[in-house]
């Protein structure tokens, strides 16, 4: 693959909020690239940390609803809640969901065998959190698939947990609901790149 062809990729995955239900690919196909993206992604000291969860049709469907509720009670609802209920509804409405998670079990022991660096471990775990998640969003997009990367944690990270069964040290970072594009990405503004990039020679 040439540059090109990879910053193709890189550009086309935007978030996108309008999703449906429909298969673009399989659920096979999506097990796939989420199971090479975690064994290919690369994490500090080969920590390996990064953990997944992939929910289909109704249990995607769950998760939505639970964090919908969660929301009602934190916040009250009321007034002007129709907003985060349409929210809810436009992530419920799409194929999958993925949720990605760091297994704090793996930081600690790192932290234990390599005290020099425990102050580091949290966010280097974090940091190939976000390359995992990357990943997989381009990869998705490759295939057709819209998301967007969402964070209701830690508001429902007990339940999560409690209803899908998920170890005590799987930390939540980000959820990711997915599905077949129903609308493109607005317009993308782009600081000045000069501001953002410095070369030396």
């Amino acid at each position: 693959m040439s540059s090109e062809q990879f910053f193709a990729a890189v550009k086309g995955r935007r978030s996108l909020y309008a999703i449906s239900k429909e298969k673009v690919v399989s659920e096979e196909k999506v097990q796939s690239i989420i199971e090479e993206a975690v064994n290919h992604t690369p994490s500090a000291f080969n920590s390996q940390s990064s953990r997944v969860l992939v929910l289909f049709n109704e249990q995607s469907d769950k998760l939505w609803d639970l964090t919908l509720e969660t929301l009602r009670v934190v916040t009250g609802g009321g007034e002007g809640f129709d907003q985060t209920e349409q929210r809810m509804a436009g992530f419920k409405a799409g194929y999958g969901t993925v949720l990605f998670f760091e297994d704090e079990n793996v930081v600690r022991g790192l932290q234990d065998q390599f005290p020099t660096y425990q102050d580091n471990f949290p966010k280097w775990s974090s940091q190939s959190s976000g390359m995992l998640q990357f990943v997989v969003w381009t990869a998705l997009e490759a295939e057709g698939l819209g998301a967007s990367l969402q964070h209701y944690n830690p508001l429902i990270d007990e339940q999560v947990k409690q209803t899908w069964e998920l170890p005590e040290s799987w930390k939540l970072i980000a959820q990711m609901p997915f599905g077949k594009p129903m609308a493109p990405a607005g317009e993308k503004q782009f600081a000045p790149i000069e501001t953002r990039v410095k070369v030396v020679k």
